[in-house]
């Protein structure tokens, strides 16, 4: 899978970008917790069953899941701002769509387009992969992958505001504003990507995948209302497990896959998605049982008593500190590695929950709680998206990021099905009515501990850095990241490119391409013709240059993969040279 530019580069990186793309993830993420001041008057609302009604959670959950690693990939191939802003657009007429209606289909279709934006996330991370410096990457990727936990957060309060002062459709109405915002900005500064991946689309694997997620996330979703062990859940269980055998069975053999299989296997991405799930599971307990926590009445003895308004402002501060963590992740991150990170944000997290286990008496103590588990889950959060960028090439930043974010999506999907089962499991019933328990509270806690501890121990599997007998250079500032590069050179390719008269070509293309045809790396030559491209391993490789009025040159060579570099100066034009 290689991968080419658009004929026209890329204009340069604005200093908006970053926040324009974190806007723009903040702005999807509002629409996972929009509903959550209305969940349990939604029967009401539109006239149905609540077994019926969660569908309208149920729906953007699914959506969202099958559209994360698709557009992911459809971004990588006719590029990802174009994807962006046709993310954001499918989500602007899914809110429209909800706003005017209390119809339970209609509504459901509404949520279904609504989770369509859930690929705006990896497709933002791609975009900064593509544009921004090394100096700027780290701490701009960090914000985009927590934009995800910081809408969150702040959507709990505002849309408790709007739901208890106005009519309920007003909150879609402020969603599609929001969108439509969104997308203004992106036109206006962000830029597209010149980077493209060659090949098709894979339909088949996209429609394999597609029901595999559906078959295994319906039961999750639902299992409570119809009984984990009923023949429906268990049934479609079974299901969802021969789908996507099946479909791991045709992603092998595809030449342009949906998802390279092999590349996901790499310990580097293997572990961190996993650990993703991980992560997702302790993120979403939090949300659950805090605010019902809040808002439940002082006479049950335990309930904190606040209003809805009071306890999404207190819950709040979960994605403010996420967002206030994505400078310091950088830093930390440029020190000690995205891996040491990672474990850091895990065990905040623990200690988070830990410490909540004993501070529930006081409203106070639930803001101690958001700050300490937004400052842990924020630190994990970014380090994951770094940790998937250095493991794949940059024609699979989309779909590897897609896929990342798909595996923090089941783990919010699980951590809801089991978090309700428990809840509802040690509820007491007064007057025929289930309120949640301090019991049940704790048990949640305890639960998102043990997924941290089984996320840390994933964590620890994950490679670390390239160990040297030099000096590790950090990428704390642009001179260590240029002394950096520099570093990584000496492993690499390196000459000039030259015209037919042997006069330096400035501004050509050159591309590595590895012995499978993806693309492993790609730079500009400079004023003096000269080039240098870091080899990610050892092995056979293809060096291809091209410049405009040049014929295009292809390259055969071999590096050992130790620390010499390989002097490889190209002609244009010209045919193939011999390594």
């Amino acid at each position: 899978m290689t991968q080419t530019t658009t004929d026209r580069p890329a204009r340069e990186a604005r200093g908006a970008v970053v926040p324009v793309l974190a806007f723009a993830g903040i702005v999807v993420a509002v629409m996972q917790t929009l509903l959550v001041p209305v969940i349990k008057d939604l029967p009401h609302l539109l006239e149905t069953s609540p077994a019926d009604a969660t569908w309208v959670l149920t729906s953007t959950l699914l959506s969202g899941a099958v559209a994360t690693p698709i557009m992911g990939r459809l971004g990588d191939l006719f590029g990802k701002r174009r994807m962006l802003i046709l993310s954001l657009a499918v989500m602007v007429a899914g809110a429209l769509v909800s706003a005017l209606t209390s119809d339970l289909l209609l509504m459901i279709a509404g949520r279904t387009l609504q989770g369509f934006a859930m690929g705006a996330i990896p497709l933002g991370i791609g975009l900064m992969r593509d544009m921004l410096p090394r100096e700027r990457l780290g701490s701009a990727m960090a914000l985009m992958s927590s934009s995800i936990g910081v809408g969150g957060g702040l959507a709990l309060p505002a849309a408790a505001l709007v739901a208890q002062h106005s009519d309920w459709h007003n909150l879609y109405y402020g969603a599609a504003g929001l969108g439509v915002l969104a997308i203004a900005l992106t036109l206006l500064v962000v830029p597209e990507s010149p980077m493209r991946a060659e090949g098709s689309f894979d339909l088949p694997g996209a429609l394999g995948l597609s029901a595999g997620l559906v078959l295994f996330l319906l039961p999750i979703t639902k299992g409570g209302d119809w009984g984990w062990a009923s023949g429906t859940t268990l049934g479609l269980f079974a299901a969802s497990a021969v789908v996507l055998v099946l479909w791991g069975v045709l992603e092998l053999r595809v030449k342009a896959p949906l998802v390279d299989l092999r590349t996901t296997a790499r310990p580097a991405v293997l572990f961190t998605n996993l650990a993703s799930i991980m992560v997702g599971v302790s993120f979403y307990v939090v949300s659950l049982v805090l605010p019902q926590l809040l808002q439940l009445p002082e006479s049950t003895g335990y309930g904190l008593g606040q209003s809805m308004v009071v306890a999404g402002l207190l819950v709040a501060p979960l994605g403010l500190t996420m967002m206030v963590t994505a400078p310091v992740y950088a830093r930390l991150s440029a020190r000690y590695g995205p891996k040491v990170t990672l474990i850091l944000g895990l065990l905040i997290i623990a200690i988070g929950y830990g410490a909540g286990l004993g501070l529930m008496s006081a409203a106070w103590q639930s803001l101690v709680i958001s700050v300490l588990l937004g400052a842990g889950i924020g630190l994990a959060y970014s380090s994951l998206p770094a940790l998937i960028v250095g493991a794949v090439p940059a024609s699979e930043t989309g779909a590897a990021n897609g896929l990342n974010t798909l595996m923090r999506s089941i783990g919010t999907s699980v951590s809801s099905a089991v978090i309700g089962m428990v809840l509802a499991d040690t509820a007491d019933h007064v007057g025929g009515v289930a309120v949640p328990t301090m019991h049940g509270f704790r048990v949640s806690f305890l639960i998102a501990t043990a997924a941290v501890a089984v996320g840390l121990v994933l964590a620890l599997f994950l490679p670390g850095r390239r160990p040297s007998g030099r000096p590790r250079l950090r990428a704390g500032s642009e001179e260590d990241a240029r002394l950096e590069h520099a570093e990584a050179v000496l492993r690499g390719f390196r000459g000039r490119v030259l015209d037919a008269a042997g006069a330096p070509v400035a501004r050509a293309r050159v591309t590595l391409i590895d012995h499978r045809g993806r693309q492993a790396g790609a730079t500009l030559s400079a004023e003096d013709g000269g080039y240098a491209l870091p080899v990610p391993a050892r092995g056979s490789y293809v060096v291809a240059a091209r410049a405009g009025g040049h014929g295009p040159l292809a390259s055969s060579a071999t590096h050992a993969g130790d620390d010499r570099p390989v002097d490889l100066d190209l002609p244009l034009p010209g045919g193939t040279i011999p390594a």
